[in-house]
This record gives C-alpha cells, structure tokens and sequence, in this order.
C-alpha cells in the first residue's frame, strides 16, 4: 500500500490504536518516525517504542501509554504541516499547545524536537504536529 503522506499516517495509527485500546501499534519505519516516537516517549506520551529491521524498511512497534483508570496517554495528535499545506513557523513565532501543557513538534536545522527546545534555541522550521 502505497502512502502520500507517511507521518498522517502514523499519528492515524496511533490514534485509532488508542481509541481501540490496543496496546502495541506497529507502523513501517522511517528515521523521521523513530524521531517523533523518541519525542512522544520523552514526553510521557507513549511508554516505548521499537525499531525492527527487516529486508524491507523495517517495522517501528510503539508502546502505548495508558493511565491507571484506562484513559490514553494521548488526547489528541494533529498534523499540523501537510503534504499539500507547509506550515513553516519562525522562532518569534512558536504556538503555544494548549497553553504550553501540549507539545508541538518540528522539523528544524538541527533536527526532529519539541516546540520548547526549539525556543531554547531560538530556531524554526516545519511545524509537524501538536500533541496533548
């Protein structure tokens, strides 16, 4: 199967995996996966996730996060920048997710990282996606 766009199709997968309870979610693997999967790990999102090589690809398997009453770790997961739509943002220019309680990923210069880091360091890039 034959995907336009590889990083709408993850966070889909991960969100219909949690609305389904499941506790694994595997999607095929690509660096900038594995980047956003470190990230949602980092963050308390999901609890681990691994890489898998095979002939192909590979296989990226995520560990999803629950809380001890069953609610998932994530309430919601955007895509931001799309195929058809580059949401570029300067450093000046950073959105806040959920008043700074979510967690905004980016493409930038210095890598995939998390819309705080990115402040840190004063650089931009591609907005990938929100996270609460």
């Amino acid at each position: 199967m034959q995907v336009n766009d590889p990083i709408a199709d993850l966070l889909t997968r991960v969100r219909n995996a949690q609305k389904a309870g499941h506790e694994v979610v595997s999607v095929p693997a690509s660096k900038m996966k594995i980047a956003i999967a470190h990230i949602l790990r980092e963050e308390g999102f999901v609890r681990n996730y691994k890489a898998i090589r095979d002939n192909k690809q590979g296989i990226l398997k995520i560990a999803l996060a629950y809380s001890e009453d069953g609610k998932p770790g994530i309430r919601t997961i955007e895509r931001q920048s799309t195929a058809s739509r580059r949401l570029y943002v300067t450093a000046d220019k950073l959105p806040y997710v959920k008043s700074g309680f979510g967690v905004g990923i980016l493409s930038t210069s210095k890598g995939i990282m998390t819309d705080r880091d990115a402040r840190k360091l004063n650089i931009g890039g591609e907005y990938i996606c929100s996270v609460f």
